[in-house]
């Protein structure tokens, strides 16, 4: 395992090809016009029912947010806008799929387990750990990228699906012009992934605060009526279980920190693994994968602002979370402490199932030992960390902010000197 660290995080050294390439992002010149994107996702489908007369507010809320962001290149608004159009495409083929089966939406759901805890806390592990178990039904990333089947798309003569193939496409080219963004987070079209993604077809969640510097649709976000969001997410669970079981999903997303309520007036019956990390480790590995991207999305990096964001956005989740922890049933909440769960990762997922009413089968316990085996974690190396000299940010500061956090939950154990 190898230890890496960017040296260059602040002010990119780039070869010629990362220079020709960041130039190209400099001079490309992207329109960001919400009519235009619906019209072109309507001819790119043949489809036109949205579903939502709604939605057309909340893309226009997202593009007004973004065109404020007068630091993103062309690229960067490329990939706003190539996101997008994928939700608009996805929602269409999702209401045209529904309107064909309606039967979807009778799908009965067994009670889910759900992952909810800060980005870069175990989160991306523990999912994919108990993904492994087959009672489970999951979103691996190529299917949330194009959660419904093309009409007349099927698989080919090598029995793979369509919408695989674009995702690997996707990921070895992002695995080429930024390949140390695999080492703080990889996203290979089998990898589980979050239903943020998933809830975002109904343009409402945080998600594109990762692309751009949108603090107005943060607040626009914040305003919404989320259990309206989150009813529009089950019933995607149940067209998706139609699609392919079983029916007892498991899930996780950080968003669902700061939407608790929602979450659970929606899933009354989840098991939730609730993620404890230390907030300023969090912080230090988020940024410095933003900051990572940003050197090809945006004109500048902007360490400072980008720190300064973020500090400010986690400290909203977290607020939120310890306000409304006390919404998840004692008796469907499990503590999964970072320190705990690097140490004993398996011992922790049988505690999660026992706490959902699993038995640690067999099976079960062949299934993830297997993953584990074949997923060791930073099998690729890590990335070490500089808060002080990347971001200029001092940690005893962030931990004096982030003092009421560790006062709600204790054993949660300080990572950064």
């Amino acid at each position: 395992m190898n230890d890496v660290r960017i040296e260059d995080l602040r002010s990119p050294r780039r070869d010629a090809a990362e220079q020709a390439l960041f130039e190209l992002a400099l001079t490309m010149s992207v329109n960001l016009d919400g009519d235009e994107l619906i019209t072109q996702a309507r001819a790119d489908t043949g489809l036109s029912d949205f579903g939502d007369p709604t939605l057309a507010e909340r893309l226009e809320a997202q593009i007004e947010a973004v065109e404020a962001d007068a630091g993103l290149s062309g690229l960067g608004r490329y990939i706003v806008r190539d996101r997008l159009l994928g939700l608009l495409r996805a929602r269409l083929r999702f209401e045209d799929f529904l309107a064909r089966h309606p039967e979807a939406r009778d799908v009965p759901l067994e009670p889910p387990v759900i992952v909810v805890g800060l980005p870069r806390s175990g989160t991306t592990h523990l999912v994919n750990l108990l993904a492994a178990d087959s009672r489970f039904r999951s979103m691996p990333w190529w299917e949330v990228v194009e959660p419904t089947p093309v009409l007349g798309d099927g698989p080919g003569r090598d029995g793979l699906d369509p919408r695989y193939l674009r995702c690997l496409a996707t990921y070895e080219t992002t695995q080429k012009v930024s390949p140390l963004t695999s080492l703080m987070h990889d996203r290979p079209p089998w990898s589980i992934e979050e239903e943020c993604e998933l809830v975002d077809l109904d343009l409402c969640s945080y998600v594109l605060e990762w692309h751009a510097r949108v603090p107005s649709w943060r607040d626009h976000y914040l305003g919404l009526d989320q259990r309206v969001h989150y009813a529009f997410l089950r019933q995607e669970l149940q067209v998706f279980t139609y699609l392919r079981g079983p029916n007892r999903w498991v899930l996780k997303t950080p968003q669902h920190l700061e939407q608790l309520g929602p979450l659970m007036a929606t899933f009354p019956d989840a098991t939730i693994a609730f993620t404890l990390r230390d907030p300023v480790a969090v912080l230090q590995s988020a940024i410095t994968m933003l900051a990572y991207g940003d050197r090809l999305r945006r004109v500048q990096i902007e360490p400072d602002e980008l720190a300064a964001y973020w500090v400010d956005r986690i400290e909203r989740l977290l607020r939120a979370a310890v306000r409304d922890a006390h919404l998840i049933p004692t008796s469907q909440r499990v503590d999964v402490e970072f320190g705990e769960f690097m140490a004993g990762d398996l011992a922790m997922a049988t505690k999660i199932l026992a706490a959902a009413g699993l038995e640690f089968t067999d099976r079960c316990r062949a299934e993830l030992t297997s993953y584990l085996a074949g997923n060791p974690r930073s099998k690729e190396g890590r990335v070490i960390y500089d808060l002080r000299g990347d971001f200029g940010l001092e940690p005893d500061d962030l931990y004096d902010r982030f003092s009421f956090y560790f006062e709600a939950f204790p054993q949660i154990t300080r990572e950064v000197l």
